[in-house]
C-alpha cells in the first residue's frame, strides 16, 4: 500500500495560498521616501515615489507609523491662488506606472510625534493597501528646508515654511 501524500497537498496548498495572496503591496516598490521634519511639533509631510510592476492598479489607502499617532493621506491643491490641503481616502497607483508624493501634491501627513524626530533619523512607516496588505518603508528624516530628497530650500523660501501647505494650520478631522 503506498502511503497518501496528504501532508505534500497540504503543503502544497498552503504555498499557493500564500503566494495567491501575496497583495498588492507585493509588486509595490518605494523609493526616495523621506519626512520633512517641522520644528515645534508640527506635522511633518512624508514624501516617495511608488512604482506599481504589477499588471493591475493598486490604492494606497493609509499608512502608520509607531513614531506617529496618526498618518494621513493628503493633496495639495492650488486653486485662485490659494493652497488647499485634504485628507483623501486612497491613491490609485497604475499597472505598470508610478505616484509620487511629494511637496505640493500627494503626501503623507504624520501627527503628533510620539518622541521628537531629528532629521538623519529613519523612521520605519508601513503603507497600507487596499486589499489588507502592507508595505514597511524606511523614511529618511530631512530638515525642515528640504524639498526634495535631495534639495535644500529655494532662494528666497522661508525654510521654516513647508511648500504647497500654504500655513502650518492644525487640521481638523
Amino acid at each position: 500500500m503506498m502511503p497518501r501524500p496528504l501532508p505534500l497537498l497540504i503543503a502544497a496548498g498552503l504555498l499557493f495560498a500564500g503566494v495567491a495572496h501575496a497583495g498588492q503591496s507585493a509588486h509595490v516598490h518605494a523609493d526616495k521616501a523621506w519626512i520633512r521634519v517641522l520644528p515645534a511639533g508640527l506635522p511633518a509631510g512624508g514624501y516617495v515615489t511608488l512604482h506599481n510592476t504589477g499588471d493591475t492598479a493598486v490604492a494606497l489607502t493609509g499608512a502608520s507609523s509607531a513614531r506617529y499617532a496618526h498618518v494621513m493621506l493628503h493633496q495639495s491643491t492650488t486653486e485662485g491662488g490659494m493652497g488647499r490641503m485634504s485628507m483623501i481616502d486612497q491613491l490609485a497607483i497604475p499597472a505598470h506606472g508610478s505616484v509620487a508624493l511629494a511637496p505640493g501634491g500627494y503626501h503623507l501627513m504624520l501627527m503628533q510625534a510620539t518622541k521628537a524626530v531629528n532629521a538623519g533619523e529613519t523612521v520605519p512607516v508601513t503603507l497600507d493597501f487596499a486589499d489588507g496588505s502592507h508595505l514597511p518603508v524606511d523614511f529618511l528624516a530631512r530638515p525642515a528646508n528640504a524639498v526634495d530628497a535631495g534639495d535644500a530650500a529655494p532662494a528666497g523660501m522661508d525654510p521654516a515654511m513647508p511648500m504647497g501647505h500654504g500655513s502650518a494650520m492644525p487640521h481638523g478631522h
